[in-house]
């Protein structure tokens, strides 16, 4: 009888063995007259246990990690093959406390199937939520999305079904469906694990929203720094081009949609969405004035929906399962999951999808387990590198759009990075400016020579020059590229800077009085 025997081809696994620690298991077998099969699949999202191991055994899939090609014999002998006992022993995996206390919606296949199996992927519910579209029709299907509540969750937050009817709405001869996949946010790796573990979720929500829209085309704009999901997706597109689900005639629906992958060259700001189709358009990545709306002069100057990795992949479960399953969970208006990814000082990083409504102090210390050093912690960046820095004290604070943007703070792609009580919050203030220096497209004076300026005077108050003064003004200069920047980048580039100031003010007094003495 053969045996399934599941490796992820994550990156996060690959970066940790896992490419060889499946030749070593196949290697292993062979030489032991084993008969097993080696299925490549997503991570669960417990990246402290990568490169992890799953066996198919009649109770269930068991577990064992992190491995190594060293543990492959010591494997064999505990007869890991039949779920046996083993010091790596998680025991099932759907039954292990990180699991168990999940809603996964969006996550629901990844990690759990072969990613190029439109079989496993149909099996698991794939392709009810595109067959539901064709039956009720575009009106209704943007309707089933907007009555879900769902937003965009590539950091606005906008209501996915209104861009979706605005495009509808307007007149042109085409239209086009976008994907922004450039996940350049420190800390976040959601769309990555998607576009690895469940890449046909994508591709299924992308003909949903295109068929919705009517629009024929639809692009993946993907980083350059994730080489892996590139393949991978590629590989994907390929598989659903050869099922039936893209190409002219979508599975005999009458249809035309077809996909394509594009690969940014790196800039941040190009996660941005008109500085994205601007460079998908080959040219260089500079932001747009709005309006008009990428709804309704995007991509050539047609209407486009621009939506996220995340918020594309979950509109097929919201089409299969209805919109008020969906709507049933979360709070106020923040509906559904959210897929969080903890990382930084953290005991156990990872992704876990939960409802909105947990406070950030569950979120760190319940799920992430508190601080990898073990210290206190002190810091958590919510929203990426230019999101807001929280202190412990704001631990209460609910996880939804509404509750962070009332703490100033932002949700963004659902990143949190954790600081113990080490780190040095102007020293960190730092970097958010620095990052936006590096970064800006350079075409609004307030981010591009703000942050640069902002950047000088951290280093004068870091060096106890004028301290009191140079303090003011950089608060100046905050309120000025807050309010005054094109996008977002110049917009939130002041969101770390003010929040280390308000919460952390002692960090900024520190080089003052080191100076004195």
């Amino acid at each position: 009888m053969m045996v399934k025997v599941y490796i992820p081809l994550d990156m996060a696994a690959v970066a940790m063995g896992a490419d060889k620690l499946a030749a070593a298991v196949a290697k292993e077998a062979a030489a032991r007259g084993e008969n097993i099969e080696i299925v490549r699949n997503g991570s669960r999202g417990m990246l402290w246990l990568e490169p992890l191991i799953e066996v198919e055994t009649p109770a269930g899939r068991v577990g064992y990690g992190p491995a190594k090609v060293a543990d492959v014999a010591s494997l064999f002998d505990a007869g890991f093959l039949t779920g046996g006992a083993h010091r790596l022993a998680i025991g099932k995996v759907d039954d292990h406390p990180w699991m168990k206390r999940q809603t996964r919606v969006t996550f629901a296949r990844c990690g759990v199937i072969d990613p190029f199996s439109i079989e496993e992927y149909q099996a698991h519910g794939g392709g009810a939520g595109l067959r539901r579209a064709f039956e009720i029709g575009p009106a209704a299907t943007i309707e089933e999305v907007t009555k879900s509540g769902l937003r965009g969750r590539g950091g606005a937050g906008f209501p996915t079904g209104i861009k979706w009817k605005t495009v509808a709405d307007a007149p042109a001869d085409r239209r086009y469906v976008v994907v922004n996949a450039d996940e350049g946010d420190s800390g976040t790796f959601a769309d990555r694990m998607i576009m690895e573990g469940d890449p046909l979720s994508l591709i299924e929500g992308m003909i949903i929203c295109g068929y919705a829209i009517n629009g024929s085309k639809g692009f993946v704009y993907l980083r350059s720094e994730y080489p892996q999901a590139a393949v991978i997706f590629e590989r994907a597109i390929e598989v659903a081009r050869k099922a039936g689900w893209l190409g002219p005639n979508v599975l005999g629906s009458g249809f035309a949609f077809d996909i394509e992958l594009r690969i940014g060259a790196g800039a941040y700001v190009c996660g941005e969405e008109t500085s994205l189709l601007e460079s998908l358009e080959g040219k260089r990545g500079i932001v747009r004035a709005k309006p008009p709306l990428p709804a309704h002069v995007g991509f050539f100057g047609k209407p486009t929906v621009v939506n996220n990795v995340l918020s594309m992949a979950t509109a097929p479960m919201i089409l299969e399962k209805g919109s008020q399953h969906y709507a049933d969970l979360g709070v106020g208006r923040s509906r559904g999951t959210m897929p969080l990814q903890i990382a930084g000082n953290v005991k156990y990083g990872g992704l876990c999808e939960v409802p909105f409504g947990l406070t950030l102090g569950e979120i760190v210390n319940d799920i992430g387990g508190g601080t990898k050093t073990g210290r206190p912690v002190r810091a958590v960046q919510c929203g990426g590198p230019l999101g807001a820095y929280l202190p412990v004290s704001l631990f209460d604070t609910i996880f939804d759009y509404e509750a962070f943007a009332a703490k100033d703070s932002l949700i963004g792609h659902g990143g949190l990075v954790v600081f113990d009580d080490t780190v040095d919050m102007s020293w960190m203030a730092r970097f958010g400016m620095e990052f936006c220096a590096i970064e800006s497209c350079g075409k609004c004076t307030p981010c591009r020579i703000g942050s640069t300026r902002g950047v000088e005077t951290i280093d004068k108050i870091r060096g106890g020059v004028d301290v009191d003064a140079n303090i003011e003004l950089l608060k100046d200069l905050c309120h000025t590229m807050k309010f005054g920047s094109l996008c977002a980048l110049g917009g939130f580039a002041p969101y770390p800077v003010e929040s280390a100031l308000r919460h952390f003010p002692e960090d900024f007094r520190k080089p003052a009085l080191e100076a004195a003495e």
